[in-house]
């Protein structure tokens, strides 16, 4: 019995020395160039917490969009701030509208195929009416492609349908 043992085995080979150029006497690794290649599987469950950002989401799931507004320098930050990084004050929860206006945005023909989107999968950049910031989340409901428009109307969308990540809990679309 050997490697036939191994049922996730791919392939066993020798790697050659990158830098032989730089080892005129000889591969310093040459006896840790025998490599195994295996298919290892794994599944992972991860628990997170949310901590000072979970109102957000919270929120979200009861169709509210929640900016948080500078004590200090009044700033309103969407993607909210629990700390003002401009000014270090503690922030208050703030809620928005929703509605915004697309900055600029990016079209991906390729992403994980963990993502489960529709491709092209685009990328939004919204400054929501009454935040000083701009959020980044996933355009949807657009038709074609040469319809997204820079300083097109912009409306937060929630979810209808279980999620799994609360912050699939909404998304842009065209207002």
């Amino acid at each position: 019995m050997g490697l036939e043992l191994v049922s996730n085995l791919m392939e066993v080979y020798t790697a050659e020395d990158p830098m032989a150029f730089d080892h005129p006497e000889g591969d310093p690794w040459a006896d840790f160039r025998e490599i195994m290649r295996i298919e290892w599987k794994m599944a992972f469950t991860y628990k997170h917490v949310l901590g000072k950002y979970s109102k957000f989401f919270i929120e979200l799931a009861d169709k509210k969009f929640l900016a948080t507004e500078c004590r200090g320098c009044g700033k309103v930050w969407a993607i909210p701030r629990p700390l003002c990084p401009d000014c270090l004050s503690i922030t208050r929860w703030k809620e928005l509208s929703g509605k915004g206006t697309l900055e600029s945005y990016s079209a991906s023909y390729f992403v994980p195929a963990f993502m489960k989107v529709d491709i092209p999968y685009i990328l939004a950049m919204v400054r929501l009416d009454g935040a000083d910031t701009l959020f980044t989340h996933q355009l949807r409901n657009y038709g074609e492609l040469e319809n997204i428009k820079v300083g097109m109307p912009i409306k937060v969308a929630y979810a209808t349908e279980p999620v799994n990540h609360p912050m699939l809990l909404m998304h842009f679309e065209p207002a």
